[in-house]
């Protein structure tokens, strides 16, 4: 391994970091100067050029901006209000029945539209102010509505593993669709398992309960939003298209059904495209110069080098396991999460999968490791989004989150110890 190149990629990362350039920058100009040790001016411009364009041709990394276009259309059509609604009419009668209802609902929203973005926004929108006037502590309500949030990210449709499938050289995405439905079902439940105890602490009122005529209606109201869940992941299962296919067709539903409930107007239609294409073009960024910083770190052997020293230091697969997630965590405090799967499923897969690990196990793994990252500062998005949202400070959100950041923690570690808990549906699907 050339030292020298190594520190110049680390030093100058993190300095255009400090420094306030954009992340997708740094990891574009760092790994143009770590190349400059080595070769020319123009070439190394060329090189990185070059390697930004191949990374984004792909066929599977098309499904994203679907995706994203599908996710604000649901945002802006009414579907987020319908399943809150039905959300609420389940978990009324509980204690702190808002808490579990902001819960199941960002898990509904994840498991149609796949964007953390959109239920964060979405769920702390509507029920943030319901909550305040409930006399829920405003904090309270935006820590769980930050952490309920990253359930989209594992539950599928999700950017994240699509973008994992591309860094993984090709593990299927529709295995990991498949194994994302238990781990997002185990994060969610302990949230709410969490959001019980806090209710107890706070000594939150119980809502109102809801009929069996109320919760039919309700459900009768979601049920064409919640019909995209089995067109999309039914048809990826039965081999009737591609992820990328079924992408086209979630902005098609999305649209119509949107359209049908009449709270997206044509006239809305540009509004939503300019947005969609703006959050695309982000993503897309840090995906090119990622690939291309991930190019420059396996030039240098950084990868390999990596791999052999943490199989020398021990070959026990829960000692590696703990350290990489170890690493993750610290990762994720710092990075966004595209470019760290980008960069670290390259270095760290080799390793697990050298132990017997499964690849569709490990990408769960890393995935939810890193929505931990979303919900702490310094660059948590989700974290600002949700602030944002409640009106109110970091400073004053991250007591109350502490309980929460525990729970997924605890899901990880059950995640890590229990493979079945991911591998299981793949299995019986035979994805």
């Amino acid at each position: 391994m050339e030292i020298l190149s190594v520190l110049i990629l680390v030093i100058s990362f993190l300095f255009f970091l400090g420094i306030g350039v954009p992340v997708a920058w740094s990891l574009g100009l760092s790994s143009m100067l770590t190349l400059l040790v080595t070769v020319q001016t123009m070439p190394a411009i060329t090189t990185i050029a070059q390697r930004m364009g191949t990374g984004l041709d792909s066929f599977s990394l098309l499904a994203i901006p679907f995706f994203i276009l599908a996710g604000e259309l649901m945002n802006r059509g009414g579907i987020a209000n319908r399943l809150i609604e039905f959300a609420k009419a389940l978990t009324g009668r509980m204690r702190g029945g808002l808490l579990h209802v902001n819960i199941i609902a960002a898990m509904l929203m994840g498991a149609i539209a796949g964007s953390a973005v959109a239920a964060a926004s979405s769920m702390g929108g509507i029920l943030g102010k319901r909550m305040e006037k409930e006399g829920y502590p405003k904090e309270l309500g935006a820590a769980v509505n930050i952490t309920s949030s990253t359930t989209g990210l594992i539950i599928p449709p999700s950017n994240v593993l699509i973008v994992y499938s591309l860094a993984s050289g090709g593990v299927s995405v529709a295995a990991l669709f498949v194994a994302g439905y238990l781990p997002g079902l185990l994060v969610g439940g302990l949230l709410m398992v969490t959001a019980a105890i806090m209710v107890r602490v706070h000594k939150l009122p119980a809502g109102e309960g809801s009929s069996f005529g109320v919760i039919l209606k309700t459900f009768w109201a979601a049920v064409p939003s919640l019909f995209l869940l089995f067109v999309v992941i039914g048809g990826i299962i039965g081999g009737v298209f591609t992820a990328t296919e079924a992408s086209a067709i979630a902005v098609v539903y999305s649209l119509v059904l949107s359209l049908i409930y009449r709270e997206l107007k044509v006239k809305d239609l540009p509004s939503v495209l300019l947005k969609s294409a703006e959050t695309t073009a982000v993503v897309m960024l840090l995906i090119a110069t990622s690939m291309a910083m991930s190019w420059v770190m396996s030039s240098e052997e950084i990868p390999q080098n990596i791999s052999n020293s943490l199989l020398g230091l021990s070959d026990n697969i829960f000692v590696i396991l703990i350290m990489i997630n170890l690493l993750l965590l610290v990762v994720g405090i710092f990075m966004d999460m595209t470019p760290a799967v980008l960069i670290f499923t390259p270095i760290f897969l080799p390793v697990v999968t050298a132990l017997g690990v499964d690849p569709v196990h490990f990408g769960i793994m890393m995935v939810l490791n890193l929505c931990i990252g979303l919900c702490t500062p310094p660059v948590g998005s989700i974290l600002f989004i949700g602030v944002g949202v409640a009106n109110t400070t970091i400073q004053k959100i991250i007591k109350p989150m502490l309980p929460f950041y525990a729970a997924m923690v605890i899901a990880l570690i059950l995640i890590m110890l229990f493979p079945e808990i991911t591998l299981w549906l793949p299995r019986v699907f035979g994805v």
